[in-house]
């Protein structure tokens, strides 16, 4: 397992608002729109239950311009 598995929606919501994102609106379907101020940069996220795919975080921390290591790191 590599450190992109086990991240679910909650942890990544949390994470996101620490890096100055908050809830824009909501999308098509069961995705949402966040929004940063800061970097004015928006990203959009799965509301699903269960684990995000890897492939899936690493194209919102993408979308985001957050880097693998921050995102992970303790703060």
């Amino acid at each position: 397992m590599g450190k992109f598995s086990g991240i679910t929606y909650r942890v990544l919501s949390k994470r996101l608002r620490e890096f100055g994102f908050m809830f824009f609106r909501a999308a098509k379907g069961s995705h949402e729109i966040w929004y940063c101020r800061e970097t004015d940069r928006y990203t959009t996220i799965p509301r699903h239950r269960g684990d995000m795919a890897e492939g899936t975080l690493r194209q919102i921390l993408r979308q985001a311009g957050i880097e693998a290591d921050d995102f992970f790191s303790d703060k």
